[in-house]
């Protein structure tokens, strides 16, 4: 019920500054809506309340989206409600349809652009029921154009009184959580060549990179919009994170070869302390990177891996092999990553040329077409039956019922079950009619003057706002501020109308309703379900890379495939097995550029006709196993034994080529897929006496 969180609730000085900025910014963009004469001047004050936030350049960023989702649905009304409003029924599909339609849009792009899509369907829906309502006295055209300004007026006074009041800027946020990132990283270096424990730490260590890479991404698209450090360094941090990527898959990768390594014998971990701090004191001494110097290695290097090699067994030699490959991989990553990062510090946006930038002009991020589906679904739904009853009803408020209910269907959608969030937004929209009706009844016929109204609005104001930094009370107080500032339907008169009011509140009410039945019978889904369809995209990008050769468009594809297990880590699963699952799918995509080799390996021309039909009869076995698991996720023991038997047969063929070096990487890359992708390990195929050495 919160009641406890709420009474023990005790804000902080910056809660405290955040609420004072925001009551300030809602009471100017109210002052200017009243002086302006504007229709409902609430949905400025609304608005500021909507688009606040602690950080300047995500209230500018809102600002600017926010303007231009309500430009595009404002246009929309006016070109719509001519033509359709004398067939109210056709007219509610046409706009359920749109409605639907961008928030598909707004889900496939998981970047603050993605505000612009829900906002032009919504608004769309907004202007349109108030010029219904107001049919008598008002044009769509002035509603639309109402509607423009209280955005305009709300988003101006937030972004002015954000960024010149005690501004917060972002900038500093992303750096210290790059930071964090980039020292992780190394955490996890040390702990793969250092731990003979094999500790899961870093396994979880790894997961958190990949989610905070993904997170970081999304706000580097903020930076733009204020004055703050790293301003206008979007696309390098960007780039830089992308980059990011490619060093976590190493690190998986790494991990699994000295797995493999200590199973057969652990000899030779004598030198990798010396190794470590080898490669260690190489990175290190990276300051202010020229590009001449991004494919370097530590002097070290070679000297390291033949003393590797002289304790290694000879079973061992091919895994040793692919373990020098990942970390002279890891290396250059990670030299790339400084050099960015040091241009990014100086302020300088540059990307050296000899650098393979992965960012593209639209993010190679995970897109769930099918979630993005069902949403639209159950707002076309929601959208339709909110105004059936408003048409069949009669009910006056009814166009505000059809304005919240578009409103909550699209705001809540992202999440995977948005039904508790909506019941919260219910709770809320109860208490704000609670609090609404002693304010119009008892407070509100002693105001006159703007003042008074500045006076009796602030304790409930402030004391609201100061929760909304906070995430476990937001969800309550939000609904319970919107509500109560859209309910009391201020208006220059200083005056109140009863009947209007209840009607209002109810509306507040019922509009979520209608949302939380659309989108428990159509969209929601548990964490489980989520992670299973996620893992089902994972397995049709693993079969999409065997026919992708090596080069920027794979490394483009390994992005997304990471991005996609960034957003994977974010399920809170129960399913013990879901999250083996889990935890498997990024040990998979460490080695999917061992699919994108057999690509390679297929087109060389100087392989004779046997090793290349294997080749391709081991892609279309590999084709056939991931396309099963995209179906069922288990893969049948008889599938994974037709692909050993594959990949045993490439080996056999390679005993009849000349070229040593092809044959090596041929063997790195059988050893990669089997072990990191079908996970066999060296005790599965061999006696215990062979694993231990003995």
């Amino acid at each position: 019920m919160l009641i406890k969180p709420i009474l023990a609730f005790r804000p902080s000085r910056m809660d405290m500054v955040f609420a004072v900025k925001t009551f300030v910014a809602m009471l100017l963009a109210l002052f200017i809506a009243f002086s302006l004469d504007l229709t409902y001047p609430m949905w400025a004050a609304g608005t500021v309340i909507i688009v606040a936030h602690p950080y300047a350049g995500m209230v500018s960023s809102k600002a600017v989206y926010r303007i231009l989702g309500t430009l595009i649905g404002g246009i929309v009304a006016i070109v719509l409600t001519p033509q359709f409003i004398d067939l109210p029924i056709f007219f509610t599909l046409v706009l359920a349809g749109w409605v639907g339609l961008c928030l598909y849009l707004s889900l496939l792009d998981r970047t603050p652009r993605s505000y612009v899509f829900m906002l032009a369907g919504y608004t769309t829906v907004m202007v349109v029921c108030s010029s219904i309502n107001s049919i008598s006295t008002h044009s769509v055209f002035d509603m639309a154009l109402g509607r423009i300004l209280e955005i305009s007026v709300a988003v101006v006074c937030s972004a002015v009184v954000s960024s010149t009041l005690f501004p917060v800027h972002l900038g500093t946020l992303v750096q210290k959580r790059v930071q964090k990132t980039l020292d992780d990283t190394r955490q996890v270096f040390r702990s793969i060549l250092t731990d003979p424990e094999h500790s899961h730490r870093y396994t979880q260590l790894l997961a958190a990179i990949t989610r905070d890479t993904s997170d970081i991404h999304a706000l580097a698209v903020h930076l733009s919009y204020e004055r703050g450090a790293l301003q206008g360094m979007t696309k390098s941090l960007q780039e830089l994170l992308h980059q990011v990527s490619m060093t976590v898959a190493n690190l998986v990768a790494m991990s699994e070869r000295v797995a493999q390594l200590d199973q057969i014998d652990t000899c030779y971990r004598q030198v990798l302390p010396v190794l470590h701090e080898h490669v260690l004191q190489f990175l290190r001494a990276q300051h202010h990177v020229r590009v001449d110097q991004l494919k370097q290695l530590p002097d070290s290097f070679e000297q390291d891996f033949t003393a590797l090699s002289e304790l290694a067994t000879a079973e061992q030699q091919i895994i040793l092999h692919a373990l020098k490959m990942d970390i002279r991989h890891f290396v250059e990553n990670v030299v790339t990553i400084k050099c960015l990062w040091d241009l990014i510090q100086q302020g300088d946006k540059r990307i050296p040329e000899q650098i393979v930038t992965l960012t593209t002009t639209y993010p190679s991020l995970h897109r769930d077409h099918g979630v993005a589906v069902r949403s639209a679904v159950a707002a076309v739904i929601a959208t339709i039956i909110s105004f059936l009853l408003w048409i069949y009803s009669g009910w006056h408020a009814g166009y505000m019922m059809a304005q919240l209910t578009a409103v909550t269907v699209c705001i809540l959608s992202g999440l995977d079950n948005p039904v508790p969030a909506l019941r919260l937004f219910i709770r809320g929209s109860v208490y704000a009619a609670i609090i609404t009706m002693f304010y119009a009844f008892v407070i509100m016929p002693e105001v006159h003057e703007f003042w008074q109204l500045a006076f009796v609005l602030a304790p409930l104001s402030l004391y609201l706002l100061s929760m909304l930094p906070n995430p476990p009370l937001m969800g309550l107080a939000l609904p319970m501020l919107i509500n109560f500032i859209m309910s009391l339907n201020l208006q220059n008169r200083y005056s109140t109308d009863a009947v209007l009011l209840i009607d209002t509140a109810l509306a507040g009410v019922v509009g979520p309703i209608i949302s939380i039945f659309a989108i428990y019978f159509i969209r929601a889904m548990s964490p489980e379900t989520t992670a299973s369809r996620i893992l089902a995209l994972h397995y049709r990008a693993m079969r999409e890379a065997l026919f992708i050769p090596y080069g920027v468009e794979f490394r483009i594809h390994l992005r997304s495939m990471l991005d996609r297990i960034g957003v994977l880590n974010t399920k809170l699963v129960q399913s013990e097995q879901l999250k083996q699952a889990m935890n498997m799918a990024l040990v998979e995509c460490s080695a999917v550029i061992n699919l994108s080799r057999l690509a390679e390996f297929v087109q060389n021309p100087d392989i004779s006709v046997n090793l290349q039909q294997a080749f391709i009869a081991l892609q279309h076995s590999l084709e056939q196993a991931f396309w099963v698991q995209e179906k069922q996720q288990l893969l049948p023991e008889a599938l994974k034994q037709q692909v050993f038997a594959e990949l045993l047969h490439v080996e056999q063929c390679l005993q009849d080529e000349p070229n040593a070096d092809f044959c090596m990487r041929v063997k790195m890359n059988i050893n990669n897929i089997r072990s990191s992708i079908f996970h066999e390990h060296p005790s599965e195929k061999m006696p215990r006496a062979a694993v231990t050495g003995a």
